[in-house]
């Protein structure tokens, strides 16, 4: 079983390509929305997607690399669903947050950044790139 000092380094590491990949989400998300006045549910999936391709380079050469035992045939479909499902409960989040409690769009897309990211380090700790 890992020690809890075990976690800290992957987890910043995680947390560092999640920054990248959630800026590219949030950039892309913003435009769509204001920009194109998209609807914020199908705009944080499509930002999502975008921000997951970051986060796949990123976790696979930084985050993860000692754990290498996974080939991009394995670990790419993994990480795309688990990328699929953070991204509906992301999707999920927003439209609930903004129909339903009336907040902000990007207030509610922070809140399903923090479930994501929770979700997504397990999973693909564990999983994916086992």
């Amino acid at each position: 079983m890992d020690t809890p000092a075990q976690h800290a380094q992957p987890f910043t590491r995680y947390t560092l390509a999640g920054g990248a990949a959630t800026a590219v989400h949030y950039a892309l998300l913003s435009a769509l929305v204001e920009g194109l006045r998209m609807d914020a549910a199908p705009a944080a999936a499509l930002g999502a997607l975008a921000g997951a391709l970051v986060a796949y380079a990123a976790n696979r050469r930084f985050t993860f690399k000692h754990r290498g035992r996974a080939g991009h045939r394995r670990a790419l479909p993994r990480f795309l669903l688990v990328a699929a499902t953070t991204m509906a409960l992301s999707a999920s989040i927003v439209r609930l947050g903004t129909a339903a409690w009336g907040l902000h769009y990007l207030l509610a897309q922070a809140l399903a950044t923090g479930m994501g990211l929770v979700l997504g380090y397990g999973l693909n700790r564990h999983w994916t790139f086992r």
